[in-house]
């Protein structure tokens, strides 16, 4: 991704309305408060088979939204992966831009398909990453542009009983703890100076379940460097998100999913202005210079993880 993703933030002349598509946990924890206090957008409809946020109608499909709303300008996706196609399909057909929440979708030709339509259809398309935008992320990635990187380390666990409840698409094919798992790729290859190369991987599935609810996966920079990855979606107590690592000029320790940051164990202010605030200024940005964001680099990697790794059957998985 080019370094234009950071420039100073550009405030849309007049709101853009926008419509969500899925009103699930995310949207209503995360999408919904900041598109309200956000200067740039008006929410004004929403796309769903459940109760729409309050003040604002909901319809079953995008197609009916634009006959009785056809002054939408833009929508942003919160769906779980699969299925995405037909929306982004009906979105561009209406001449829609697009946000999409990660991951992108269920596989990765059909991401890269996203792409193609939307510059087919000349619309802004932003396949977010939220993770990149935790406080920590650009503060980072100059920290560690003037150091020589040793050693890569990556812990991301976390109690998928905690964060996706009775929720049983997590658990489709080609997801699982890779769902939170995408965040902590998202960041590396954002603040890391080079490309990862996977040598090794190992996936774990429980014997009830078709998607691994843990992962290791052993990766190499182009110049060397080993990169350790580790992903759990079954830890109890106290969660953990964070990454070491190692240079020549002391520790950089990312936690807290990369909202803080540390030196040599000294914590480096990084301020505390929320991922989704970030996501939806960014997505302004792209609308006011009419310029697709679409990196795909961390799902490439869960991809890679799949074809490469060995797959071992753990015990089953129960909420």
């Amino acid at each position: 991704m080019s370094d234009k993703y950071r420039q100073e933030s550009v405030t849309l002349a007049t709101p853009t309305r926008i419509a969500l598509a899925g009103i699930g946990k995310i949207a209503r924890d995360q999408h919904i408060p900041h598109l309200a206090a956000s200067p740039d957008f008006d929410l004004v409809a929403a796309v769903t088979g459940h109760t729409p946020p309050g003040g604002v109608p909901g319809f079953p499909t995008i197609d009916a939204m634009m006959a009785a709303m056809p002054d939408v300008q833009a929508i942003s996706i919160c769906t779980p992966p699969r299925g995405r196609l037909s929306l982004i399909r009906q979105a561009l057909d209406h001449g829609l831009d697009v946000m999409i929440e990660k991951p992108p979708a269920a596989t990765l030709s059909e991401a890269q398909a996203f792409a193609r339509a939307a510059e087919r259809a000349g619309r802004v398309l932003f396949a977010t990453w939220h993770s990149r935008e935790a406080a920590a992320v650009e503060p980072a990635r100059a920290w560690l542009a003037r150091r020589t990187i040793r050693r890569v380390a990556v812990n991301w666990k976390e109690d998928v009983r905690v964060w996706h409840p009775g929720q049983d698409w997590i658990w489709a094919p080609g997801i699982g703890v890779f769902d939170p798992g995408i965040n902590a790729l998202s960041v590396i290859t954002r603040i890391l100076p080079r490309p990862l190369l996977l040598d090794a991987a190992e996936l774990r599935f429980p014997s009830n379940r078709d998607a691994p609810i843990a992962a290791d996966l052993d990766f190499t920079d182009t110049a060397g460097v080993p990169v350790r990855v580790e992903f759990d979606f079954d830890q109890t107590g106290p969660q953990t998100w964070d990454i070491d690592i190692d240079t020549d000029d002391g520790r950089l320790t990312l936690s807290m999913g990369a909202s803080r940051m540390a030196v040599d164990g000294a914590a480096v202010d990084v301020g505390d202005e929320p991922e989704y605030a970030r996501l939806y200024r960014r997505f302004a940005e792209c609308l006011a210079t009419r310029t697709s964001d679409v990196d795909l680099s961390p799902f490439v990697h869960v991809n890679d993880a799949f074809l490469l790794g060995r797959r071992v059957t753990v015990g089953a998985f129960g909420e």
